[in-house]
């Protein structure tokens, strides 16, 4: 995590001091212009990297688990160890009251993007991530944490089923079918919602909208995603769209 360290010369007191000057300047600012949502939450922001350099420094000190809780999430493995820190990361960040905690696996020069040879590359990405995903999903329940936790797993689209060029064994981008994940809070686990064609092209049953998907998200959090707007432009915007969108009831416990 960087910037955590405030830059030599600069003690605590005197970046509160300039933090407070900026504060009550921005206020001002946003007093001018008719409580600006965008400038109210660059404020906010400003207040919350404060926090974070006086209260995170602890709280990503994963090293600090015990050998047994390391290895659990696959520590212990340098093909396990770089998602699986992160997501001990999450349990430790979630424990301490963040409220939302994104995750990242392939990135980089080496991500799920398989042009050329998915087997290789899924199976390679699917192993890093098996172990600490099952970890975390475990150790949440451990916690007493599972019920207050929403997990939602996928990425913005799947692979085809047919090879990308002659002799390549990699598949292309396919954003007709692909499959998501969730579970924890208020998900009716161990079920399917949905299928594919018999080639895994496109989905043929159930099918449902991205914004489908926000609904349900947004009702196991506890909102009506048609009553809940956010001023943007001067009109009052959903974030689920305009279009009709239902929850999806079969993912309710």
């Amino acid at each position: 995590m960087l910037n955590l360290k405030r830059p030599d010369g600069i003690g605590a007191g005197t970046q509160r001091r300039s933090l407070d000057l900026l504060n009550q300047l921005n206020q001002q600012s946003l007093d001018l212009r008719g409580g600006n949502s965008e400038l109210a939450a660059r404020i906010a922001s400003y207040e919350l990297a404060y926090r974070m350099q006086t209260e995170a420094t602890e709280a990503v000190d994963v090293g600090s688990e015990p050998e047994s809780i390391q290895k659990l999430y696959g520590l212990d493995d340098k093909r396990t160890e770089y998602f699986g820190r992160q997501c001990l990361l999450t349990r430790r960040l979630l424990e301490r009251g963040v409220r939302f905690v994104q995750l990242y696996s392939g990135g980089g020069p080496d991500s799920w993007d398989a042009h050329v040879d998915v087997p290789d590359n899924h199976g390679r990405h699917s192993f890093e991530i098996d172990q600490p995903i099952a970890a975390l999903m475990a150790d949440l329940k451990r916690q007493g944490m599972w019920d207050q936790t929403l997990l939602i797993w996928g990425g913005e689209f799947g692979r085809t089923p047919t090879s990308e060029g002659v002799n390549k064994p990699g598949r292309d981008h396919n954003h007709y079918g692909f499959t998501m994940w969730l579970a924890g809070g208020g998900v009716k686990g161990g079920q399917r919602i949905g299928a594919t064609d018999e080639t895994g092209f496109q989905a043929v049953e159930r099918r449902l909208h991205v914004s489908d998907l926000h609904a349900t998200i947004l009702h196991l959090l506890g909102l009506d995603h048609e009553r809940l707007t956010f001023l943007h432009e001067g009109l009052d915007q959903r974030l689920t769209g305009v279009q009709p969108r239902r929850v999806i009831q079969e993912v309710l416990a």
